[in-house]
């Protein structure tokens, strides 16, 4: 049993990695599709959207189904339609195409990204101990690698379409390669469905799911608003050098993927409200410190405990959701992702919206009020007992 946990572990692994790397693959082929195309920063922008769309739309099929059939089902067939997909982008000739092809690669995207999630609550519970920050820095790894085969791509002389259709090719045979190694047993047990049956609606989503929704709408809003506005702000800001202004996403990055290589342990030690607690609080203060210092060096301290103080929130929530309701995982992880992922899309734009009244920089001080609400509603993930969970009211 031992050694079939740490096959499982490892495959999830490697299901992580590839999720962060075929959507690095398109993040790393962006400028060329879109010169190819011939479409503005504004359509692209627009076109993002509908990569945001199919990912969420996905999100919800991928819970469900991993609830119904399994995630050994689902999280193979998630990463071949992912992988299949990725290739099609670099095929678009025409705007319209591009648009259909980003909502199909986003399905793909949000099915694997909620299935594969599944699957790491259920490796955590065999585990008994946490694991799920540790896979959600695997991810980053995979984004890693996108960027260095990306530029090999471009050093070679490869086309987006040539790109894209290698790394599809090679993702396929990844995830079903891979797939021996899920760990099976998550599908609805066969007499469910007479139990629900068509005279018995499915459970409503309980209160406590959705307060884990709007955290992680709250905190990976703020993860978005750093991607997209952190090297902006030392730039345009603190008049920056551009080659000092991308340190301000390159420290951020970092200590994020540190801060989940070492949260499941801290989690294990002090529990995860105190991930979230601490990370939060520890995050609200970076940012502050980002948004109101006028010097390069602090507000680079500033974006670092900012990553650092989110890195470990996001799979606390999901980890959360996933354990709420064993039969039930897959769906309640795909609420709050899909909500969290409302959020990271939300957050540039918000920003965006907001300086047209204030500052670039005095924007940041919402996340920092995102950041305390987090601190305060901490408590939600205490575990709740058996008959507590039985007698939970729902709304």
């Amino acid at each position: 049993m031992e050694r079939t946990l740490r096959v499982a572990r490892a495959v999830t692994v490697v299901y992580f990695v590839l999720n962060g790397t075929l959507l690095g693959m398109w993040v790393v082929q962006i400028p060329a599709v879109e010169e190819r195309v011939g479409i503005s920063h504004a359509t692209l922008g627009g076109f993002l959207v509908l990569l945001g769309a199919g990912a969420f739309a996905g999100m919800q099929v991928g819970g469900r189904l991993s609830d119904r059939l399994g995630t050994r089902t689902v999280v193979p067939l998630a990463g071949v339609l992912c992988s299949a997909t990725l290739v099609l982008p670099g095929l678009a000739q025409e705007p319209w195409a591009l648009g259909a092809s980003l909502l199909l690669f986003g399905f793909g995207n949000g099915t694997l990204d909620v299935s594969m999630n599944a699957h790491a609550v259920q490796v955590e519970k065999a585990y008994e101990r946490p694991v799920m920050s540790g896979f959600h820095a695997t991810f980053s790894v995979g984004g890693v690698l996108a960027a260095l085969a990306g530029a090999a791509a471009v050093d070679i002389g490869w086309s987006p379409a040539t790109t894209l259709g290698v790394a599809a090719a090679a993702g396929v045979v990844v995830a079903l390669v891979s797939a021996r190694g899920l760990l099976p047993g998550t599908a609805t047990a066969p007499g469910a469905d007479e139990v629900k049956g068509p005279e018995r609606p499915e459970a409503p989503v309980s209160g406590r799911i959705r307060l884990l929704a709007v955290l992680a709408l709250l905190i990976m809003l703020c993860e978005g608003a750093a991607n997209d506005w952190s090297v902006l702000h030392l730039k345009t800001v603190l008049d920056a050098p551009e080659s000092t202004a991308a340190f301000a996403y390159g420290t951020y990055a970092t200590t994020m993927t540190i801060g989940r290589l070492l949260a499941d342990g801290i989690s294990g030690r002090f529990g995860p409200v105190a991930v979230l607690r601490w990370g939060a609080a520890l995050a609200a203060v970076g940012i502050t410190v980002a948004a109101l210092s006028p010097w390069v060096w602090a507000a680079l301290t500033g974006w670092a405990l900012f990553g650092l103080g989110l890195s470990g929130c996001v799979p606390q929530l999901f980890s959360a959701a996933g354990h709420a309701d064993p039969a039930a995982a897959g769906t309640n992880v795909s609420r709050v992702a899909g909500l969290g992922y409302i959020g990271m899309l939300a957050g540039p734009a918000v920003i965006g919206w907001m300086t047209h009244l204030v500052a670039l920089n005095h924007t940041f001080l919402l996340l920092s009020l995102f950041c305390v609400t987090a601190v305060v509603a901490a408590g939600v993930l205490r575990p709740v007992p058996e008959r507590t969970r039985a007698a939970e009211p729902a709304s």
